[in-house]
């Protein structure tokens, strides 16, 4: 037993948010990932996903069956039009919710780590609703902004998340080696006992079933999630993704 996901990912499931936001849209809160590639495998309703990249700014309708990622560095924002529920797949064992993420808030929240900190937080208990609807509503003030720059502006967003997940990523390297880094060596060793005649691993199968964090749906960025409790995930903070 590896302790992970296969192939080192990790999964939520996701009801968006549907809240409405000042452009008249029900959407979660646009943000991107420094590190980490992030996918949507869509399961119920109906809603749209924006984006910000090289590319330029781009909007996808999604429906059941429809399956989008993004690479780091592609802002996304999710509109729900109606029921909108998602599997969320994140690259490098959970990764994303350990802080890799970084929402659109206006320059001077970004330019300030101890305000960022503040902004992006959410309290715990009563209040918890009220407070992730309004970190989404002023990431969607900086998003509104960033679209309007261009790609200038995007590369000086890029330049602030940067500054923001630098302190961090000694740590992340850390959670990398010890879940991807190491589940990629145990194929490689498999393939070559593989090659070799032997059965390897295969004498030791076993089967793991993961706990859900809790029974409850908590507030990420985009929506209410039910997450699982990875065995060997760090524990989850207040920067949950999707």
């Amino acid at each position: 037993m590896t302790g992970i996901f296969p192939g080192g990912v990790a999964v939520s499931d996701l009801e968006v948010y549907d809240w409405e936001a000042a452009d008249g849209c029900r959407s979660g809160s646009p943000h991107l990932h420094t590190a980490s590639s992030e996918g949507y495998v869509v399961i119920a309703g109906s809603g749209a996903v924006q984006t910000l990249s090289a590319a330029g700014f781009d909007e996808q309708p999604l429906t059941p069956g429809d399956v989008v990622w993004f690479s780091p560095g592609a802002v996304h924002r999710l509109i729900n039009h109606s029921d909108l529920r998602l599997l969320v797949v994140m690259s490098n064992a959970g990764l994303p919710e350990a802080g890799d993420a970084v929402l659109t808030f206006p320059t001077e929240v970004l330019d300030d780590p101890d305000a960022y900190a503040v902004a992006v937080a959410l309290p715990a208990g009563e209040g918890r609703a009220a407070a992730a609807r309004a970190r989404r509503d002023l990431a969607l003030e900086g998003f509104t902004v960033l679209r309007a720059g261009g790609a200038e502006a995007l590369a000086r967003f890029h330049e602030r998340a940067v500054r923001l997940v630098r302190p961090r990523t000694a740590q992340w390297r850390a959670q990398w080696e010890t879940t991807v880094v190491a589940e990629t060596a145990r194929v490689d060793a498999q393939l070559t006992a593989l090659a070799a005649g032997e059965p390897g691993l295969m004498s030791a199968a076993s089967v793991t079933r993961i706990a859900p964090t809790s029974p409850e749906r908590s507030y990420g960025m985009c929506g209410r999630l039910h997450t699982w409790q990875w065995a060997a995930a760090p524990p989850r903070d207040s920067e949950a993704s999707a």
